[in-house]
Formats: C-alpha cells, sequence, structure tokens
C-alpha cells in the first residue's frame, strides 16, 4: 500500500466504525473494484449484500446475514427502538431519543431500558462528549434498521417527533452557536445541525409537514448565517417563505426568514435587488408589528446591502436610523450593532473621528460573549469595529496601533471560527497593510480571503481579493498584470452588483495606468473616480483621488502644473477636514515635490516640517520615509 492509498484506507475503516467483518467484507472487493470504486460504493449500503468467505458460518457470510442474526436475538421492544432510532443522523443525546422515540405505545421507561440493553448488545455505540454521553448507531446497522418496513402512520409521526424536537432544540440553543469555540463543544452542535437537515429534507419533501417545514426553518436560518452556512440558509428560508400559510405572512415567522433570506442572499451574490427586498419586506412587517429590536435587526443588514451597494449616503442613514432606534431599547447587543454600523458608515463618510467614537463605543460595550449579532447581521459586530477601527486608526495617523488592531481583528475572527466575520477582517486588514506599504502582510490576508471565500461561496470576497491582487502587482512593477486584474475585477462587482470597494479598486486602476504611462486613460479613470464619490458619498476617499489626479495631471506634458497645484490643495483642505493624517502626509509631500521643482527649497521644508511633529508615536510607513527622504534632500 502506498502513502498516497493510506487516507483511502482509514476513510474505508472509519466508514465501517472499526467492525472487523465489514473490513474483512470490504477487504474482498478491493480486488475486484479498487480502492477508490470500494470507497465510493460504501456510500450506497451494498455493503450489506458483499460475500463473505464460502468456509465462513452462514451468519458471517455477509453483513446483512450478521444483522439479521443479532436482530433476531431482539426483544420486540428493542427491535421497534433499534428501527425508531434509525432516523437519528450520526450522535444523539438520550433526551433526544426518549423524546423522539416514544410514543403511545412505547412508553419512556421502556425506551430508557431498551436502549440501555441495546448499548450492551453493542447495537448503539456510545461516545462520551464532556459531562454528557452521546449515542449513535453504526453506519451499517443504521442502513439495515433504516430497510426495515415500518407502517407508514408510524413513519410519519416519528417524522413529527423527530422535526418537532429540533425545532425547539435550536430554538432554545441558537444565541450559542456563534460563540462555540473549536474543539469539544461543536461536534454535538453538528450533530444536532445534520438532525435538523434530515428534517428539513422531510418537512419540505413529498409526505411531510409544511407546517412543522416553516418553523423549522425560521429556527434552523439564524443559525445557518451565524454559522456561515450561506447556501442553505438562502435555500430553506426561500423554500419557507414560499410555503408559508396566508394566515403566517406578515408575522414573525415572515419577519425571521425575510431577514435570513436578505442577508444570505446579499452576502453570496453582492446587492441583488432580490436581497434588498426581502430586507425591506421583513422591516415592513418589523415596523407594522411594533418590535424596535426587530427593526434594528434589519435596519443594521439594510444599511450593509445599501454600502455593499454603493450607496454610501442612503447606509449612512439606516446606520443612523439604527442608532436612534437602539438608544429607545435597553439591549447591549443592539447598541452594539448600532455602535458598529454607524462607526463603519461614517469612517466611509470621512468624518473619522465621530467614526472613532463609534466604533470604540461597540469595542467597549459590556454585553457577555454568548451575546452576539452574528444571528441578527452575519458577522460578529466587534470584530468587524476592530477591523474598521484598524483602518481609521491608520488615516488619523496611528500606524503602529493600527496595524496591530488589523491583525488582532484577524486573529479573533479566526479563533471563533467564523468564516464570514474572517473574510470581512481580512479585507479591511489587507488595506491597511497596502497603505502601510507592507505587501507582504497584504499579499497573505488576501491569499486567504480567496481560499476561504471559494470555499464558503461568498463571491464578492473572492472578486474583493483579486482585486487588490492586482494592487498588489501594480506596486511590485507589474502595472499590466495588475491593471488587468483590476479591470476584471471591477467588471464582475460591478455585475453583481457590489460597489464597496469600487471607489479603492478605481483609484488602483488610475495609478497603475499613470505608471505605467497611459495617462489619458489614468486621468479619464480618475475624473470618473471623484464623480463617483460625489455622487454615492464615499467622501473618505476624496483627498487620496484628488492627489493621485494632480500627480497624473503633472505627468502630463500640457500641464503647466497649476491644475496639480489646485488638486494637491483640494486634497490637502479635505484631508484636514476629515482629521485624515496619513492622506495629509502623501499630499504635503506632493506639493513639497513641486516646490522644489521650482527651487522654492524654503516653502518645501516649511510644508514637510509641521507635518512630522504630528506624528508623535512613531509612524514608521512607506509615506513617511519618503518625505523624510525628500526633507534630507531639501537640508
Amino acid at each position: 500500500m502506498s502513502d498516497l492509498e493510506a487516507p483511502i484506507v482509514a476513510d474505508i475503516c472509519r466508514k465501517l466504525d472499526g467492525v472487523a467483518l465489514a473490513i474483512e467484507l470490504a477487504a474482498r472487493r478491493v480486488e475486484s473494484y479498487g480502492l477508490k470504486q470500494t470507497a465510493a460504493l460504501l456510500d450506497e449500503r451494498l455493503t450489506l449484500l458483499w460475500q463473505g468467505s464460502r468456509n465462513a458460518a452462514p451468519r458471517h457470510k455477509t453483513l446483512h446475514a450478521a444483522l439479521d442474526w443479532s436482530y433476531g436475538l431482539l426483544s420486540e421492544p428493542e427491535r421497534l427502538v433499534l428501527r425508531r432510532l434509525a432516523i437519528f443522523m450520526g450522535y444523539f443525546t438520550l433526551d433526544a431519543a426518549l423524546e423522539v422515540v416514544t410514543s403511545t405505545t412505547l412508553d419512556r421507561p421502556a425506551v430508557f431500558e431498551a436502549i440501555d440493553s441495546l448499548v450492551a448488545k453493542s447495537m448503539v455505540a456510545t461516545h462520551p462528549l464532556g459531562a454528557m454521553v452521546r449515542y449513535r448507531l453504526l453506519d451499517t446497522t443504521r442502513a439495515y434498521a433504516l430497510d426495515i418496513d415500518i407502517d407508514d402512520a408510524e413513519a410519519t409521526a416519528l417524522s413529527v417527533r423527530h422535526a418537532t424536537y429540533y425545532r425547539r432544540w435550536l430554538e432554545q440553543t441558537g444565541i450559542e452557536w456563534p460563540t462555540l469555540a473549536a474543539g469539544a463543544e461543536r461536534p454535538p452542535h453538528f450533530a444536532a445541525l445534520n438532525n435538523a437537515r434530515a428534517a428539513l429534507e422531510w418537512s419540505f419533501g413529498k409526505g411531510g409537514d409544511l407546517a412543522i417545514g416553516v418553523g423549522l426553518a425560521t429556527a434552523v436560518a439564524p443559525v445557518f448565517l451565524s454559522m456561515s452556512l450561506l447556501p442553505e440558509c438562502h435555500r430553506w428560508s426561500e423554500r419557507a417563505i414560499a410555503c408559508l400559510a396566508p394566515s403566517a405572512r406578515g408575522g414573525q415567522q415572515e419577519m425571521r426568514l425575510q431577514a435570513a433570506l436578505g442577508a444570505s442572499l446579499m452576502f453570496m451574490r453582492g446587492g441583488r435587488d432580490a436581497a434588498r427586498e426581502a430586507l425591506e419586506r421583513g422591516l415592513a412587517i418589523a415596523e407594522n408589528n411594533g418590535d424596535t429590536l426587530d427593526q434594528i435587526r434589519l435596519l443594521a443588514p439594510l444599511h450593509l446591502f445599501h454600502r455593499r451597494r454603493g450607496n454610501f449616503t442612503r447606509a449612512l442613514d439606516y446606520a443612523t436610523r439604527c442608532s436612534a432606534a437602539a438608544a429607545t431599547v435597553s439591549d447591549p447587543v443592539a447598541m452594539a450593532l448600532a455602535h458598529s454600523n454607524l462607526g463603519l458608515a461614517l469612517h466611509l463618510d470621512g468624518r473619522l473621528v465621530d467614526a472613532r467614537n463609534e466604533l470604540e463605543a461597540t469595542l467597549a460595550g459590556d454585553y457577555l460573549p454568548e451575546q452576539t449579532t452574528t444571528v441578527y447581521l452575519g458577522v460578529e459586530g466587534r470584530i468587524l469595529a476592530t477591523a474598521v477601527l484598524a483602518r481609521n486608526l491608520w488615516l488619523q495617523g496611528y500606524a503602529a496601533l493600527a496595524t496591530e488592531c488589523a491583525r488582532e481583528a484577524v486573529e479573533e475572527a479566526r479563533n471563533i471560527d467564523h468564516s464570514l466575520s474572517l473574510a470581512i477582517a481580512l479585507v479591511w486588514a489587507a488595506t491597511v497593510f497596502l497603505w502601510a506599504g507592507d505587501l507582504q502582510s497584504a499579499e497573505a490576508d488576501l491569499d486567504e480571503l480567496i481560499a476561504l471565500s471559494e470555499a464558503h461561496s461568498m463571491a464578492p470576497y473572492v472578486l474583493v481579493g483579486k482585486g487588490f491582487r492586482g494592487e498588489l502587482a501594480i506596486r511590485r512593477g507589474d502595472a499590466n498584470a495588475g491593471i488587468e486584474a483590476l479591470q476584471s475585477s471591477r467588471q464582475k462587482l460591478h455585475a453583481l452588483p457590489y460597489e464597496l470597494v469600487t471607489t479603492e479598486l478605481s483609484l488602483s486602476l488610475a495609478k497603475g495606468f499613470s505608471v505605467s504611462h497611459r495617462l489619458d486613460e489614468g486621468l479619464r479613470t480618475i475624473n470618473e473616480t471623484i464623480e463617483l464619490i460625489e455622487s454615492n458619498g464615499d467622501f473618505l476617499f476624496m483627498p487620496e483621488a484628488l492627489r493621485t489626479k494632480g500627480v497624473i495631471l503633472l505627468s502630463m506634458p500640457r500641464d503647466s502644473n497649476e491644475g496639480a497645484e489646485s488638486c494637491f490643495e483640494q486634497s490637502l483642505e479635505w484631508s484636514r477636514r476629515q482629521g485624515a493624517l496619513s492622506w495629509e502626509l502623501r499630499t504635503t509631500t506632493e506639493l513639497a515635490k513641486l516646490a522644489l521643482s521650482r527651487g522654492q527649497l524654503k516653502k518645501a521644508r516649511a510644508l514637510l516640517l509641521p507635518i512630522f511633529e504630528q506624528f508623535t508615536e512613531g509612524f514608521d510607513t512607506a509615506d513617511l520615509k519618503a518625505a523624510e527622504q525628500l526633507l534630507s534632500a531639501i537640508a
């Protein structure tokens, strides 16, 4: 056996639960089918009929014969309990078994006694997890039990109890899901989630119960969202909405399903109208019912939707409404949600001081770890606030603190193992590293972002990562590859639509055209970008857009420097109004270069010296080093 085959063999043994007879029968198939095909056949429940040795006892010739023999030794109550336990996917608790298996013809003491006996006879396996014991049927035993015919009415009643139990369990435990640490805490929950999936398939399938399915989908949708299982959240929310009874329309069930549908669509496919319509429908229901907390839960994702759509003015309006609503309720999670959203909206509006106050209020909020915004929004509020704060700090001139904050956001998202929060943290952190000139850190974050987003069907984030990779290529001297990547990403993001980073990518594209001496294309791109900022409202980037335009104009032979100087002066005015010290440093350096080119050494020095005095905490970045070199040349 080669090293490449070892994992396949291990997987076969795992699927057969280490049962010696099952492994022996599988080994006999390898000669005929090969390892890979044998492994594939295990999933088709054909193993029960595989023939063993001709000299073996009759009950050992096939697994089916062995299980027939074991099943024949069981009492009738044990047989009934075994058949009913087969409804569980993977592990289940004793509480679940007692709730689902018990019926009018089989009371709880009889079920308890039968399970105890089945464990003793190795028909049911046990697995201790923490202070509790979980149970499960071996895969071969479950496959055998599922093939035993039971009365249709009994099967339906069993499925109803199974689905009802997991709906109630999800309603009671759903808030815990986003905060579960990786490791021992998660397997029991994922086992329950597998059972919820099976119950959903039954509920919405032929002979299922649509009312139960709608209730179960309502309970599980926030869990799917909080665990970044976006396709499942979308699938079951959409299915449940379509099956809502007329009497349930306009109620809390529909409101929660519309919220989950809108959020999952938004994160998967960008700013499509279907996502907006679902979120607006949910908000209308919440407003009609007068529930402020529900309104907050819809205002927050609507802010995100319009931000991702590129309508930053409207996004700020929703964030402001969310903040006002949160101020009327004494709910710490609602306040954290409102602070983080308003902080982000203000950040993109270029109001850095106000943004920092809101973001720091999020992080200082007094709410417990088990209380989380992910069940409402899909992203953990503290991580979002930390990531945006990193950018805000960099722009305000606190480079060391900003990079530390960016790394903290990414690491915290990794620790809670929440894919969507991690993707968002990686995007914001990568921009900080790009601004700071730390290309190695930016590249590592972008590579992780793309791989993660591809694995979780988050198409917008894949394109964002590839777009910023284009900026990396330009920074490293491959302008043509960078321009191509930026143009491709912008076009595909626009088609989604997803416009959150359009301005940043357009700025990078204009700079790419500039360094490759395609100045007319660069000027056209930067003029379009400035118009976009004015219409959409992401004024944060106006200083950098004006500075970039000035640099391009300065490179054009027909420019007499006045046009470039005017752009630099406007950029400086915007930077100072925003308190964006980093933008101010870049523009001041360009003005100093212009003064130096005119022989105005005193003016150049007078421009640079005051800006250096403001960087008291050690702004060790490529921009500051460039300015220092210029000052040294003047001296």
